[in-house]
């Protein structure tokens, strides 16, 4: 088994090893994965935080061995705090680091950093004040900057970076954490779940006070959650369909 580490800002991570095929995912900067499999061009990779695979461009790959893997995945989980900030490689290059970049293996890398951090403990309160950071960042299909994401890499970059985990898909973090039977025994920070008519699990926000959510979708924006489901002011329409609210 080989090991890599994201050293570069944001890497798409693809469906199949092919620059057309769709981003499921990104590696943001100090990502650390496993490495499943390897061509000359592409590299197939799980990801350590949340154990996603998929395809990631070789050139785009930092090789790492096994002792540094598994120090840098057995320190407590430290995040850049601020949307921007900037690490600096051991030949001296500036590379920007976007909210929620693990830092953990920049010592072990020799890298040097002067960025505001999480200290890795669970900040349930901070839940919200952390999701308004990425208000109005773009909707992108795989994303998980401020520069683009979707909505269940917003929750999970959210929570991330006030020490809670939670898996990549809107479906898989339905399955964590404990169910609410109505909205009014939620909390701030809680995560709502919306489905399709199939009764598919396909979109999920982050709840605020006085039966506000937020969530990415077009952007990442603020709108009135009750009973039915997300009513957007703007288009006076429902736009997701309430499935249920989860306490993690």
């Amino acid at each position: 088994m080989a090991y890599g580490c994201c050293h570069l800002s944001l890497v798409p991570v693809r469906a199949d090893a092919n620059d057309a095929s769709e981003m499921v995912t990104q590696l943001l900067f100090g990502d650390v994965f496993e490495i499943l499999e390897q061509t000359k061009k592409w590299t197939k990779i799980r990801n350590a935080f949340d154990a996603y695979e998929g395809w990631i461009d070789s050139k785009q790959c930092l090789v790492i061995n096994l002792q540094q893997f598994k120090k840098i995945k057995s320190q407590l989980l430290k995040c850049s705090t601020d949307l921007v900030e900037y690490v600096q490689s051991p030949d001296k290059q500036l590379i920007p680091v976007v909210l929620g970049s693990s830092v953990n293996g920049l010592l072990e890398l020799n890298y040097d950093f002067d960025v505001n951090l999480s200290n890795g403990k669970i900040h349930r309160d901070k839940l919200v004040p952390t999701a308004l950071l990425y208000l109005n960042a773009p909707y992108i299909w795989g994303g998980m900057s401020p520069f683009g994401i979707d909505c269940s890499g917003f929750t999970q970059m959210v929570y991330k970076s006030c020490g809670i985990q939670l898996r990549r898909d809107s479906s898989q973090q339905a399955q964590q954490g404990e169910n609410l039977s109505f909205i009014e025994e939620a909390q701030p920070g809680d995560l709502a779940f919306f489905d399709n008519e199939e009764g598919k699990i396909i979109h999920v926000g982050i709840l605020m006070k006085n039966n506000y959510i937020i969530h990415a979708h077009g952007k990442v924006r603020i709108d009135r959650l009750d009973h039915t489901g997300i009513f957007n002011a703007e288009t006076k329409n429902y736009s997701h369909q309430l499935r249920v609210i989860k306490h993690i």
